[in-house]
């Protein structure tokens, strides 16, 4: 009988599941890299972010390294008075 290529065998079940488990990794380090980012003004960063999938590395290595010492320009700035 001819195939269509919609059945799963073995490894497309698995390979299935390893995809959605990835997505979920890195879809909340996506989500806060971008948002740092986007917040600090740093669109080659954001841009980058946002079309390089890495399965969450980049993203964590933006987090804890390159934004970890730059004050959040937002919640840093001074009220006015």
């Amino acid at each position: 009988m001819p195939t269509t290529g919609w059945e799963q065998g073995a490894m497309g079940g698995a390979l299935g599941l390893i995809f959605v488990a990835v997505m979920l990794w890195s879809l909340p380090w996506k989500g806060i890299a971008l948002w740092k980012a986007a917040r600090r003004g740093r669109l080659g960063w954001f841009v980058a972010l946002l079309i390089i999938n890495t399965a969450g590395l980049l993203e964590i290595i933006y987090i804890f390294f390159v934004s970890a010492g730059e004050p959040d320009p937002i919640t840093e700035a001074q009220p006015l008075s």
